[in-house]
Protein backbone atom coordinates (compact mmCIF):
# COMPACT_ATOMS: atom_id res chain seq x y z
CA UNK A 1 0.00 0.00 0.00
CA UNK A 2 3.12 2.56 0.74
CA UNK A 3 4.31 2.10 -3.12
CA UNK A 4 0.64 3.11 -4.13
CA UNK A 5 0.28 5.97 -1.85
CA UNK A 6 3.54 7.28 -2.44
CA UNK A 7 3.55 6.70 -5.90
CA UNK A 8 0.38 8.58 -6.25
CA UNK A 9 1.62 11.82 -4.48
CA UNK A 10 4.63 12.18 -6.05
CA UNK A 11 3.87 11.84 -9.64
CA UNK A 12 0.80 13.96 -8.95
CA UNK A 13 2.66 16.81 -7.95
CA UNK A 14 5.78 16.61 -10.00
CA UNK A 15 2.90 16.45 -12.90
CA UNK A 16 1.38 19.88 -12.05
CA UNK A 17 3.46 22.09 -14.73
CA UNK A 18 4.97 19.47 -16.65
CA UNK A 19 4.74 19.34 -20.20
CA UNK A 20 2.06 15.80 -20.46
CA UNK A 21 -0.07 18.42 -18.10
CA UNK A 22 0.51 21.40 -20.64
CA UNK A 23 -0.57 19.17 -23.62
CA UNK A 24 -3.51 18.00 -21.91
CA UNK A 25 -4.32 21.82 -21.78
CA UNK A 26 -3.61 22.32 -25.15
CA UNK A 27 -5.48 18.87 -26.69
CA UNK A 28 -8.51 19.88 -25.10
CA UNK A 29 -8.29 23.81 -25.91
CA UNK A 30 -7.89 22.12 -29.42
CA UNK A 31 -10.47 19.63 -29.33
CA UNK A 32 -12.91 20.47 -26.72
CA UNK A 33 -13.94 16.61 -26.07
CA UNK A 34 -13.00 16.18 -22.51
CA UNK A 35 -13.53 12.05 -22.72
CA UNK A 36 -11.50 10.64 -25.28
CA UNK A 37 -8.33 12.81 -23.93
CA UNK A 38 -9.11 11.46 -20.69
CA UNK A 39 -8.99 7.51 -22.08
CA UNK A 40 -6.30 8.87 -24.25
CA UNK A 41 -3.94 10.17 -21.04
CA UNK A 42 -5.49 7.08 -19.30
CA UNK A 43 -4.08 4.54 -21.86
CA UNK A 44 -1.05 6.41 -22.59
CA UNK A 45 -0.16 6.61 -19.12
CA UNK A 46 -1.14 2.18 -17.91
CA UNK A 47 1.30 1.80 -21.14
CA UNK A 48 4.02 4.06 -20.60
CA UNK A 49 4.10 3.70 -16.61
CA UNK A 50 3.76 -0.48 -16.85
CA UNK A 51 6.69 -0.59 -19.22
CA UNK A 52 8.79 1.78 -17.16
CA UNK A 53 7.85 -0.15 -13.75
CA UNK A 54 8.69 -3.14 -15.26
CA UNK A 55 12.07 -2.11 -15.89
CA UNK A 56 12.65 -0.91 -12.55
CA UNK A 57 11.87 -3.88 -11.32
CA UNK A 58 14.43 -6.27 -13.20
CA UNK A 59 17.44 -3.56 -12.66
CA UNK A 60 16.36 -4.03 -9.58
CA UNK A 61 16.79 -7.53 -9.42
CA UNK A 62 19.82 -7.66 -11.01
CA UNK A 63 21.57 -4.78 -9.75
CA UNK A 64 21.32 -5.59 -5.56
CA UNK A 65 23.19 -4.21 -2.85
CA UNK A 66 24.10 -0.78 -0.94
CA UNK A 67 25.53 0.64 -4.25
CA UNK A 68 22.33 -0.05 -6.38
CA UNK A 69 20.17 1.05 -3.76
CA UNK A 70 23.07 4.00 -3.76
CA UNK A 71 22.25 4.56 -7.45
CA UNK A 72 18.47 4.86 -6.62
CA UNK A 73 18.97 7.36 -3.74
CA UNK A 74 20.89 9.31 -5.76
CA UNK A 75 18.45 8.97 -8.79
CA UNK A 76 15.66 10.58 -6.89
CA UNK A 77 17.80 13.23 -5.44
CA UNK A 78 18.53 14.09 -8.98
CA UNK A 79 14.86 14.25 -9.78
CA UNK A 80 14.17 16.83 -6.83
CA UNK A 81 17.10 19.01 -8.99
CA UNK A 82 15.43 17.94 -12.29
CA UNK A 83 11.71 19.28 -10.76
CA UNK A 84 13.00 22.24 -10.06
CA UNK A 85 13.59 22.90 -13.90
CA UNK A 86 10.28 24.17 -15.72
CA UNK A 87 9.31 22.46 -18.79
CA UNK A 88 8.07 24.08 -22.08
CA UNK A 89 4.83 23.45 -23.77
CA UNK A 90 4.93 21.21 -26.85
CA UNK A 91 2.17 22.95 -28.33
CA UNK A 92 2.32 21.14 -31.95
CA UNK A 93 2.32 17.96 -30.40
CA UNK A 94 -1.07 17.07 -30.39
CA UNK A 95 -1.54 18.84 -33.98
CA UNK A 96 1.26 16.03 -35.62
CA UNK A 97 -0.92 13.07 -35.06
CA UNK A 98 -3.36 11.72 -37.41
CA UNK A 99 -6.85 9.83 -36.17
CA UNK A 100 -9.50 10.68 -33.78
CA UNK A 101 -9.67 12.65 -30.48
CA UNK A 102 -8.54 9.32 -28.38
CA UNK A 103 -6.04 8.37 -30.44
CA UNK A 104 -4.21 11.70 -30.93
CA UNK A 105 -4.13 11.73 -27.38
CA UNK A 106 -2.67 8.07 -27.04
CA UNK A 107 0.57 8.75 -29.31
CA UNK A 108 1.01 12.45 -27.82
CA UNK A 109 0.82 11.49 -24.48
CA UNK A 110 2.47 8.28 -25.05
CA UNK A 111 5.62 9.99 -26.91
CA UNK A 112 6.14 12.99 -24.66
CA UNK A 113 6.58 10.79 -21.54
CA UNK A 114 9.27 8.73 -22.45
CA UNK A 115 12.19 10.26 -21.03
CA UNK A 116 9.54 12.51 -18.65
CA UNK A 117 10.54 13.13 -14.83
CA UNK A 118 7.59 11.19 -13.94
CA UNK A 119 8.23 8.05 -16.13
CA UNK A 120 11.94 8.26 -14.67
CA UNK A 121 10.34 8.62 -11.17
CA UNK A 122 7.94 5.51 -12.04
CA UNK A 123 11.38 3.49 -12.72
CA UNK A 124 12.50 4.51 -9.80
CA UNK A 125 9.97 3.88 -7.91
CA UNK A 126 9.28 0.12 -8.78
CA UNK A 127 13.25 -0.49 -8.49
CA UNK A 128 12.86 1.14 -4.89
CA UNK A 129 9.44 -0.89 -3.85
CA UNK A 130 9.52 -3.99 -6.09
CA UNK A 131 6.00 -3.97 -6.81
CA UNK A 132 5.41 -3.33 -10.81
CA UNK A 133 1.30 -3.24 -10.17
CA UNK A 134 0.98 -0.62 -7.01
CA UNK A 135 3.37 1.78 -8.63
CA UNK A 136 2.16 1.86 -11.88
CA UNK A 137 -1.51 2.09 -10.56
CA UNK A 138 0.01 5.13 -8.00
CA UNK A 139 1.63 6.71 -10.46
CA UNK A 140 -1.47 6.40 -13.53
CA UNK A 141 -3.95 7.78 -10.55
CA UNK A 142 -0.99 10.64 -9.59
CA UNK A 143 -0.96 11.61 -13.56
CA UNK A 144 -5.09 11.25 -13.84
CA UNK A 145 -4.69 13.43 -10.46
CA UNK A 146 -2.90 16.02 -12.28
CA UNK A 147 -4.81 16.17 -15.59
CA UNK A 148 -8.20 15.12 -15.30
CA UNK A 149 -8.76 18.73 -13.70
CA UNK A 150 -6.17 20.37 -16.42
CA UNK A 151 -8.72 18.61 -19.61
CA UNK A 152 -11.69 20.37 -17.30
CA UNK A 153 -10.22 23.64 -16.39
CA UNK A 154 -7.46 24.26 -19.33
CA UNK A 155 -5.45 26.97 -18.27
CA UNK A 156 -7.09 28.38 -15.18
CA UNK A 157 -6.20 24.92 -13.13
CA UNK A 158 -2.43 26.14 -13.90
CA UNK A 159 -3.23 29.53 -12.44
CA UNK A 160 -4.59 28.24 -8.84
CA UNK A 161 -1.04 27.69 -7.22
CA UNK A 162 2.07 29.35 -8.25
CA UNK A 163 3.86 26.75 -10.65
CA UNK A 164 7.26 27.61 -8.87
CA UNK A 165 5.77 26.46 -5.27
CA UNK A 166 4.43 22.96 -7.02
CA UNK A 167 7.81 22.55 -8.64
CA UNK A 168 9.68 23.06 -4.89
CA UNK A 169 6.90 20.85 -3.59
CA UNK A 170 7.87 18.28 -5.42
CA UNK A 171 11.48 18.86 -5.35
CA UNK A 172 11.34 18.40 -1.98
CA UNK A 173 9.10 14.89 -2.22
CA UNK A 174 11.79 13.78 -4.41
CA UNK A 175 14.73 14.42 -2.37
CA UNK A 176 13.07 13.36 0.55
CA UNK A 177 12.48 10.09 -0.54
CA UNK A 178 15.85 10.37 -1.76
CA UNK A 179 17.23 11.21 1.72
CA UNK A 180 15.62 7.80 2.76
CA UNK A 181 16.55 5.82 0.89
CA UNK A 182 19.88 7.19 1.19
CA UNK A 183 20.11 6.76 4.79
CA UNK A 184 18.33 3.07 4.92
CA UNK A 185 21.84 2.28 3.60
CA UNK A 186 23.80 4.27 5.83
CA UNK A 187 22.08 2.77 8.51
CA UNK A 188 22.05 -0.62 7.08
CA UNK A 189 17.72 -0.94 6.64
CA UNK A 190 16.11 -1.40 3.79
Amino acid sequence: MEALLISTGVVAVAEIGDKTQLLAIVLAARFRKPLPIILGILAATLLNHAAAATIGVVVAKYLTGSLFQVLVGVGFVAMAVWALIPDKEDEDAGARTLGGVFLTTLIAFFLVEIGDKTQIATTLLAARFQEIALVTAGTTLGMMAANVPAVFLGEAATKVVPLNYVRIGAAVLFALIGASVLLAVLFGAR
